[in-house]
């Protein structure tokens, strides 16, 4: 029933119009920037990758599942370092920028040339440190497909810092960065784990899944993980198995960012 272009087009929009609904930034709710993790330093991890096989519009990072983690990381005081796999400018995907799935904490960071600065100027993987790091976030948007399985740079730090006892989390696309992941003894990271991510039944009504190099959720099947997914598509939902946290879509980037929270309490 999902093949009528017309009806998925206006379930998008249904879908679109309910994710911008209760989403304020820190600073529209008057928060403080002195949160109860301050000074602990994470890694927020972005795509390089801006091109389809066939499509001239171009892909990049999904910027809420920026935006809305790092209001929320912000407030409880963490302090996030940006990176990419090559460095430099990290390009933003064109439907991302849609003013269905903007809000207004999203646009504020695009006029906001300090944070607009940071995204031109990411770190490249092989220039961090692991040790200074208590946690990972790969963001998405379907450029991680491309470049977050592929980086040797990105695999070593994200085991470092898991097996020096921190997290390693993701959403959406930018699940694909776990999946050459592996444990002390060579084992996929993933392997016996519960996990989630971008779903193929949301592949098909995004209307890129024949642009996309591999079926995240296959793949994830494919190394051994307990794929879940939520009940319906385009609907918040994280999975955290121990210090592996996990959200299926844009709309989980606000429920993992309070998932790292609390495990980073926990921690303390």
């Amino acid at each position: 029933m999902f093949k009528n272009g017309y009806f998925r087009h206006w379930l998008m929009v249904i879908i679109a119009t309910l994710m911008t609904l209760g989403y304020a930034s820190a600073s529209e709710t008057g928060q403080k920037q002195d949160g109860p993790l301050q000074g602990v330093r994470i890694l927020v991890v972005m795509t390089n990758h801006s091109t389809y096989p066939s499509r001239s519009d171009k892909t990049g990072l999904w910027l809420t599942e920026l935006t809305h983690f790092y209001d929320i990381a912000q407030a409880a005081g963490l302090q996030m370092d940006f990176v990419s796999p090559e460095g430099g400018e990290v390009p933003l995907d064109e439907r991302s920028l849609g003013s269905f799935y903007l809000d207004d904490s999203a646009r504020a960071h695009l006029a906001d040339p300090a944070f607009m600065a940071r995204l031109k100027a990411t770190s490249p993987t092989n220039a961090i440190d692991p040790s200074n790091y208590k946690a990972i976030y790969f963001t998405g948007g379907h450029g991680t497909m491309w470049d977050f399985p592929n980086s040797k740079a990105l695999k070593n730090i994200s085991e470092q810092i898991y097996r020096q006892g921190g997290i390693v989390s993701a959403v959406c696309h930018g699940v694909a960065g776990l999946l050459t992941l592996q444990d002390e003894s060579g084992k996929a990271l993933i392997e016996g784990r519960f996990v989630t991510g971008f779903s193929k039944m949301e592949e098909s009504l995004s209307g890129i899944k024949p642009q996309v190099p591999f079926m995240l959720q296959d793949e994830l099947v494919g190394r051994g993980a307990h794929y879940k997914k939520a009940f319906f598509p385009f609907t918040s939902y994280i999975v955290t198995d121990d210090r592996i946290i996990t959200g299926q879509n844009p709309q989980s980037s606000k429920e993992i960012a309070e998932a790292v929270i609390d495990r980073l309490k926990a921690m303390k």
